[in-house]
């Protein structure tokens, strides 16, 4: 008998649900058009769905009219990108995630008592780019042991570490242990600053696989925490695929398996979820009951900026 067990937590985070509202509440208040910096979070339909809203996003700032609604993603943003909004007299509502604001946190204050600091992250994401320019001196970005094997910090220097929010957990425990091995004195919250949210989809997609003959993780190839998932899914010696909705699913590849596991990134809509349930039934008649495996019940939510609530 076919059978689909979903995944317990799975889907949109608070920080992600914050973001998104603050776009829609953005829109209702100050009207359409309301310009967003970067995707708002890592999800085409959520983009797309904005967009139809009156929600504009754009590359930059400098694409952005001057004394326009503006409103910065919730991967943050660097001071300069702070500074450039100022120049062109933008209003911004800030749809950063409290939980990488902590991290810009944690790096200031590393660096004013003197520190020089190592970024755990991927180069090149939005929220390592945001967090890397809150430092005035500049971070060192790491993403694997190897490039801590390649570090010429010397014994004298005051080192500090933070990490990207959305990274494997294991895999980030493992670079620290190896920076803690070359610089016994480094400084830094072990594993603590990845979110709670990456965690319990990463806890989450560990049992799910125990259960599954196969995983398909939703979430968009962009989105570092569905990838993330899809990894940890796949060392498990499960068949995993990441899609980023029903249309990306080559049924080919999953018709011999009975039973299908099901999890979604932090940034995927639980409608994503429900249309390939529907999807899988129309086309494999799974058994109509769908199964939710236990699983961590979030219960975060955090407060909108003043100016929408």
């Amino acid at each position: 008998m076919k059978r689909i067990i979903l995944a317990q937590p799975r889907g949109f985070c608070a920080g992600v649900q914050r973001a998104v509202d603050i776009v829609e509440k953005s829109i209702d208040k100050f009207g359409s058009p309301v310009y967003v910096r970067h995707e708002i979070v890592h999800n085409k339909h959520v983009v797309d769905s904005l967009t139809e809203k009156g929600a504009i996003f754009v590359d930059e700032i400098s694409d952005i009219p001057d004394n326009s609604n503006t409103i910065f993603s919730a991967h943050g943003v660097s001071d300069k990108v702070e500074t450039d909004a100022k120049m062109k007299s933008l209003s911004i509502v800030d749809a950063t995630c409290p939980l990488v604001k902590k991290v810009h946190v944690e790096a200031l204050k590393y660096y004013e008592q003197g520190y020089k600091i190592i970024l755990v992250g991927h180069k090149g994401h939005p929220e390592v780019e945001g967090t890397a320019g809150r430092v005035p001196g500049g971070v060192k970005v790491i993403e694997t042991v190897d490039h801590v094997n390649k570090l010429k910090f010397s014994k004298s220097d005051l080192l500090a570490y933070v990490t990207q929010t959305t990274l494997s957990v294991d895999d980030t425990k493992k670079i620290i242990d190896a920076l803690k091995e070359k610089y016994p004195t480094i400084k830094g919250p072990d594993t603590r600053d990845i979110c709670y949210a990456t965690q319990n989809r990463q806890k989450a997609v560990r049992d799910l696989a125990k259960f599954s003959d196969v995983v398909l993780v939703l979430g968009n190839k962009n989105s570092s925490n569905s990838v993330r998932l899809a990894e940890i899914s796949a060392l498990t010696g499960i068949p995993t695929y990441r899609i980023s909705d029903k249309n990306e699913l080559n049924l080919e590849l999953i018709k011999n398996y009975n039973v299908i596991g099901i999890t979604a990134g932090a940034s995927t809509p639980e409608v994503l979820v429900k249309e390939l349930i529907k999807h899988l039934k129309q086309n494999f008649g799974y058994n109509t009951d769908v199964e939710i495996l236990d699983g961590e019940q979030e219960k975060v939510s955090f407060k909108l900026p003043e100016i929408v609530r």
